[in-house]
């Protein structure tokens, strides 16, 4: 049988009765938007992160938009971003007006590396500084805010695949000025279409977020600044309520098969595997291995009938919508070698012991004929 990089249907299969109860709880209160569902969702989900205000979007991409616009960044403004991530988070940066200043990461943890962000910040004035806690993985949330508050600038985390994970005890989502997530539908906490949230422990900005989601309205009609629509459905905060209190039942899950690969794949020739640091807690959105011939091993899972996948096979200052910043191959060779290494193996809650067993056999049998 084939495996998957992710199966969502599995998910839903063990979820449906309740999904459809709270598609009709919402179909019975005509509360498409805004509304009881939305603001339940939102408190919840502020416990979760362990901050005071949540406040709920359309997507990941506006959260990251919402966030610098409460900062109100913008036009002539640079905000340091890593430059290996989705490109959501240098996107987001554009459409507030301001440029991206890209930043080498860590080899080991794939976020941005706290000494590339200090030695950036002593060349360039920055506004903002966008740590990703990628795969599931905290950013260097201490290091990167003291570099941050040297140089004057503010603290965004995009969360966007860390729901649920621990920095040094504490919840992401409260660890910057603000903080940006996406409920799409593959992440850990993902809906039945897309969302997004922000949350901070700041009132004044969490309040200015509610308006600007909501074409700037302090009251019907009455508009008290230029806004934007960017509100989460009702439909959608239902059912990330029905999901939400088995996240962390569903990230243990992940980081047990985390472990198992790490231990299925040990000391295999030219395969590299990297530990979770050991102050953070990973939720392993995905599980990353680094291969030097990564398309063949690729090729061959394929045949296998395991699915896999590139995340992300160009970093952002060779994209060329970012060409116009005038980058180059060697600018960042941290970020070009881990797309040009990195192979995410299939990882969901559902994912059953065999199947690890049988994705880590297969990679030994390729490094075997590799050596061979």
């Amino acid at each position: 049988m084939r495996i998957p990089a992710a199966d969502l249907r599995a998910q839903h299969d063990a979820l449906r009765d309740d999904l459809r109860a709270a598609f009709d709880r919402v179909v019975d209160a005509s509360s498409f938007i805004h509304g009881p569902e939305v603001e339940a969702f939102e408190c919840e989900y502020a416990a979760l992160c362990e901050v005071p205000h949540t406040v709920a979007v359309s997507n990941g991409t506006e959260a990251l938009a919402m966030a610098l616009r409460a900062l109100e960044v913008g036009a002539g403004d640079l905000v340091a971003v890593p430059a290996f991530t989705f490109v959501a988070t240098a996107e987001a940066v554009c459409h507030v007006g301001a440029r991206p200043l890209f930043v080498d990461i860590d080899p080991m943890t794939f976020t941005i590396d706290p000494e590339a962000l200090r030695r950036a910040l002593r060349q360039h004035t920055v506004r903002a500084v966008i740590p990703v806690h990628l795969y599931g993985q905290p950013a260097a949330m201490d290091d990167i805010a003291a570099v941050a508050r040297d140089g004057g600038a503010e603290v965004v985390e995009d969360a966007a695949q860390a729901h649920g994970a621990r920095y040094r005890g504490r919840r992401v989502g409260g660890l910057g000025r603000l903080a940006c997530f996406s409920f799409y539908p593959s992440k850990n906490l993902g809906g039945l279409g897309d969302g997004g949230a922000v949350t901070t422990h700041d009132a004044e900005l969490a309040a200015r977020l509610r308006l600007l989601r909501d074409h700037g309205q302090t009251a019907k009609y009455t508009h008290g600044l230029i806004g934007y629509n960017a509100r989460l459905d009702g439909l959608q905060a239902a059912f990330l309520r029905v999901k939400l209190p088995h996240l962390d039942g569903w990230n243990a899950r992940r980081q047990a098969l985390a472990a198992a690969y790490r231990r299925g794949l040990a000391g295999l020739p030219g395969i590299g595997l990297s530990e979770p640091a050991a102050d953070r807690e990973h939720v392993h959105h995905l599980f990353v291995i680094r291969c030097a011939r990564r398309d063949a091993l690729q090729a061959h899972l394929h045949a296998n009938g395991i699915a896999s996948g590139v995340h992300y096979p160009l970093p952002l200052h060779l994209q060329p919508a970012f060409a116009p910043l005038h980058h180059q191959a060697g600018d960042f060779p941290v970020a070009e070698a881990a797309a040009r290494e990195v192979l995410a193996l299939p990882l969901y809650p559902e994912l059953t012991d065999d199947a690890v067993a049988r994705v880590c056999g297969a990679i030994r049998a390729w490094t075997q004929e590799s050596v061979a």
